[in-house]
């Protein structure tokens, strides 16, 4: 995930990529990134003429509900499920929540447990849209996403800016000062006041005290560097509107 290891000097890329043209050498770099243009984006001239005939090889994007239609389609947990209803019905629902393949069949696979549960209670064998609903709240409840529905407007435009800039940059790690021309942005947006340099500031810090940002211990102010300590699936779906 070559992405993560992105520092500000890029240190750790050019002696990673410096390797391979050692005398002598047989190491060979794979390196995956979320960006496709990563190499003209971010790197330093001196990193990206490290790189000798670099072969790259552009994954397309999984189509998360296919995935999903796919495999709720086949019996799950011997119960009667609706081959055609419920992957048409429940599973963009449920791709929309995540674009993870993975968190997205977690679900499917608790639905049906759920379902399996309540059939020795009652007859019908069929998941229905209560058990995958019930599913979610228990995939997405904690207390992160309880602290993000509780925090103060500008504290979820922030975190929303956070988002903006992440998608931007397809990297998961960005400065107070890029994640602040988003979050002014947005307040034209919604016709709301921009704070102050020293309110962004505070905001920063109120997130990163209650564990939902990690932020860099620094004094470079505006240049610190802030990451997300859950996954985006889970800010999303606390600002996601009832």
């Amino acid at each position: 995930q070559l992405d993560l290891l992105w520092t500000r000097k890029q240190n750790v890329m050019y002696n990673l990529f410096d390797w391979p043209t050692q005398k002598h050498s047989k190491l060979i770099i794979l390196a995956i990134a979320n960006t496709m243009d990563l190499p003209e984006r971010i790197m330093m001239n001196r990193v990206a003429s490290r790189l000798v005939c670099p072969s790259t090889l552009l994954f397309r994007i999984w189509d998360c509900s296919k995935v999903v239609h796919r495999r709720v389609a086949l019996p799950l947990v011997g119960l009667l499920i609706l081959g055609k209803l419920f992957p048409q019905q429940f599973g963009n629902v449920v791709a929309a929540l995540s674009g993870d393949a993975r968190r997205c069949l977690d679900i499917c696979r608790r639905a049906t447990e759920i379902c399996e549960l309540a059939r020795h209670k009652r007859t019908p064998e069929i998941v229905r849209m209560a058990h995958v609903t019930e599913a979610i709240d228990e995939m997405f409840s904690s207390p992160y996403v309880n602290a993000i529905r509780n925090a103060s407007l500008h504290e979820q435009i922030f975190l929303k800016a956070i988002l903006a800039e992440f998608r931007r940059a397809g990297v998961e790690e960005a400065t107070v000062q890029q994640i602040y021309h988003h979050h002014v942005a947005l307040c034209r947006v919604e016709g709301l006041q921009s704070p102050t340099v020293s309110e962004i500031m505070a905001i920063c810090s109120r997130l990163g005290a209650c564990r939902l940002l990690l932020v860099e211990a620094s004094n470079k102010y505006l240049h610190m560097r802030v990451r997300l300590n859950l996954s985006q699936d889970d800010v999303m779906y606390a600002l996601r509107k009832e």
